[in-house]
This record gives structure tokens, C-alpha cells and sequence, in this order.
């Protein structure tokens, strides 16, 4: 992709030089606030080993009515061994899909969709953001072990990310 010539090329460079989940988190939260003028503050983000394999997984879900998006770190993990360079934009789209369940987006194709399109419109349509939207299954390889019949355990242990919502002043839903 051209750079020089992407409208996009702000949003690319901040996604790159994220140095964190909570960088991320920001840019994620800007992104959508551009795209659909809506935004929520005062988010935790928990990671846990939720498990998966090649029949599938979960990247990350958003408990209705709650104020914590918790995400899979076991393709996390995996990720950065098979392709680093997908880190980020995968974490980008997981917490994009899981924003936009927060602010009540809660139908999975609807949120789906919209994640595409808001990634799209930011990233262009071969971006691995959008890649990502457009079709998570392509990706499964890199992102998931090929231990058969492995199941997570009945319980996790949930870490929180300090520090993940820092723009935690703004209105709880505007």
C-alpha cells in the first residue's frame, strides 16, 4: 500500500507506533467517535485464556451491561509467534467489535458489519484491520493452536490491563 498517497495515512502511522493495548484502546475509541460520533469512557479490558483450536474460538466478548470487554490471550500470545506484524491490527479489530457492543450494538452480524465498515472507511479495504473484519476465518491459523481437543478450563483467570481506559473523563455514553 502507498502510503504517501493513503488519506489514511495518520491513523496507520498511530496504529503502528501503538506501544500498547491502551494505545489501541484510544485509537479505536477516536476512530469510532469519527466514524459514528458516538463514544463510551470508563472501560476495563481483561485478559484471559479463553481457549481455542482450529474449529474456532473466541476472540474477546463484551458481558451486556458491564463496563469490561474481555479478551482472549491465547491468540494474542499466538499471534505475535506466527506473525507478529498482524498484533496489532488484530487487536485493533477485536476491541473495535467489542467497542462497538458497548455502545449497544449488541447484534453480532450488526456489530460485525459495522466493524467492517468503520475499518474500511479508516484503513482502506486491504488494510489487515479490514482484512480482519471482512473475514476473521482466513486468519485461524495464526491465531489459534492446532492442539486437538484442547477446552479451556470451567474457570479462568482474568488479568486487568492497568491503565486502559485513559481517556476515562469524557461522558459514560455520548
Amino acid at each position: 500500500m502507498n502510503l504517501v498517497n493513503n488519506p489514511n495515512h495518520m491513523v496507520e502511522k498511530e496504529l503502528e507506533s501503538a506501544k500498547d493495548l491502551a494505545d489501541i484502546f484510544e485509537l479505536v475509541k477516536t476512530t469510532v467517535r469519527k466514524a459514528i460520533g458516538q463514544e463510551r469512557s470508563g472501560l476495563m479490558l481483561g485478559l484471559a485464556n479463553l481457549g481455542g483450536g482450529p474449529e474456532g474460538f473466541v476472540g474477546a466478548f463484551y458481558p451486556v451491561a458491564t463496563n469490561i470487554i474481555v479478551m482472549n490471550s491465547l491468540p494474542l500470545k499466538r499471534i505475535k509467534e506466527t506473525d507478529p506484524a498482524l498484533y496489532k491490527p488484530y487487536v485493533f479489530h477485536i476491541l473495535l467489535h467489542e467497542y462497538l457492543h458497548t455502545l449497544g450494538i449488541i447484534d453480532e452480524a450488526a456489530a460485525r458489519q459495522k466493524a467492517y465498515k468503520i475499518s474500511e472507511a479508516t484503513f482502506g479495504k486491504d488494510h489487515p484491520v479490514t482484512q480482519f473484519a471482512a473475514d476473521l476465518s482466513k486468519f485461524i491459523p495464526k491465531l489459534v493452536y492446532p492442539i486437538y481437543g484442547w477446552t479451556p478450563p470451567q474457570e479462568y483467570r482474568l488479568e486487568l490491563v492497568k491503565g486502559f481506559d485513559r481517556s476515562a473523563t469524557a461522558p459514560y455514553i455520548g
